[in-house]
């Protein structure tokens, strides 16, 4: 599967979702978890640009996020990538979009980790 990086340089985030486990069946209930064991969770964003067009996207992160709804943030690492599935013989597809993390606009320094390194 292809992973593109997003450039969020030109983006205003707000998150319009609190963050919220990541569920692999709604049936069950059963909790996504990361490679590393640690539950995913999905945190509603928009994006906006410097000409008004605006997108939501629900993000998925490793963790909880400490994050609330109207907040400015920056998703760091963020990637996207093209899915599709068919379910009950229905073809769906779409994009999804995972980070390593979702903090308060502002809080990303230098240190923090890259996309590359997000798609590890």
């Amino acid at each position: 599967m292809r992973n593109i990086p997003v450039d969020v340089s030109a983006l205003t985030f707000v998150c319009v979702s609190a963050p919220r486990p990541k569920l692999v069946d709604q049936d069950t209930g059963e909790v996504k978890v990361d490679r590393n064991g640690q539950t995913v969770f999905t945190v509603g964003l928009s994006a906006a640009d410097a000409m008004g067009r605006v997108e939501l996207l629900n993000v998925s992160v490793p963790g909880d996020q400490t994050v609330t709804i109207g907040e400015i943030v920056s998703p760091v690492g963020l990637l996207a990538f093209p899915w599709e599935q068919v379910r009950n013989g229905e073809k769906r597809w779409g994009i999804a979009y995972r980070a390593v993390q979702i903090v308060p606009a502002g809080a990303v320094s230098s240190g923090s980790v890259s996309a590359s390194s997000a798609a590890a």
